[in-house]
């Protein structure tokens, strides 16, 4: 039981810490920008515009329960969770090999290091939500089952911090992983649900669609926040054991690794 909560004990001891590092993160990022801060909002709008204007206006997407704006909205709600993710990505594979003082510095916890880029990622997600809920209040949409992202989110997070443990610690050995790490990005944004929903998806390929874990966030995003609707176990179940799987082995494999950390960095 004590190893089972360890991870959360860890990050509830050095909460102030990482407060302060993550946002010490989030500065230093933004740095000599002229737009600074304003970044996290043009951020996800562009990418949103780009959606907008491929599955729009070239695809010609059609739902019959949306009208074109709504449909916008759909994608808004799957796109901000998923450049969370490829953020965490982004900054958390390198996190540790970048951090060679932070590694050598007895006093501040290796495990911080990849979880202060999961945490500063939360950024984008974070404006990315008040935007979608502004939206769902203009349209109308927003019900009981919006709060349920909350939890959701929470599980997200875990997973990811979990994943990002993983990752980071083979980065160390393995220095090929920060380097694809653009097209595991470009991979995964094609193969999960944006912009499309799983009932799109051929019979024969939906199988698939349970391989990858962004499916059941994005998914239970948009159906909570959207279709304003209980996602289900079949949803829910999978976000839970990932959130909570992916984190206590995360922080069991990287507590295991970090012992040869000084020696190969």
């Amino acid at each position: 039981m004590v190893f089972f909560t360890a991870p959360f004990r860890l990050i509830y001891k050095h909460r102030r810490l990482l407060w302060v590092t993550t946002l010490n993160d989030l500065k230093i990022r933004f740095a000599g920008s002229t737009l600074g801060l304003i970044w996290f909002i043009l951020y996800p709008l562009m990418f949103l515009s780009l959606y907008a204007v491929v599955y729009v206006f070239i695809f010609k997407v059609r739902f019959e329960l949306f009208t074109s704006y709504e449909y916008v909205i759909l994608i808004f709600c799957g796109l901000i969770p998923f450049l969370s993710f490829s953020e965490s990505l982004g900054t958390g594979i390198p996190s540790i090999v970048a951090n060679v003082s932070l590694v050598k510095n007895t006093l501040y916890p290796i495990e911080l290091i990849p979880t202060k880029s999961v945490l500063s990622s939360q950024g984008v997600q974070i404006v990315g939500m008040v935007l979608i809920f502004s939206f769902l209040s203009v349209l109308g949409k927003l019900t009981p089952y919006s709060l349920l992202v909350v939890p959701v989110w929470i599980f997200q997070i875990l997973f990811t911090i979990g994943l990002i443990w993983i990752v980071s610690s083979l980065n160390v050995y393995i220095r090929d992983l920060q380097n694809i790490t653009s097209i595991i990005v470009l991979f995964l944004m094609m193969v999960s649900p944006i912009a499309y929903t799983p009932e799109m998806i051929p019979d024969n390929l939906r199988p698939f669609l349970a391989i990858n874990p962004l499916y059941y966030f994005i998914t239970a995003y948009q159906e909570l926040l959207m279709l304003g609707k209980y996602p289900g176990n079949g949803i829910l179940f999978p976000i839970v054991a990932l959130g909570f799987g992916f984190f206590i082995f995360g922080y069991w494999f990287v507590s295991k690794m970090k012992k040869l950390f000084a020696d190969n960095i």
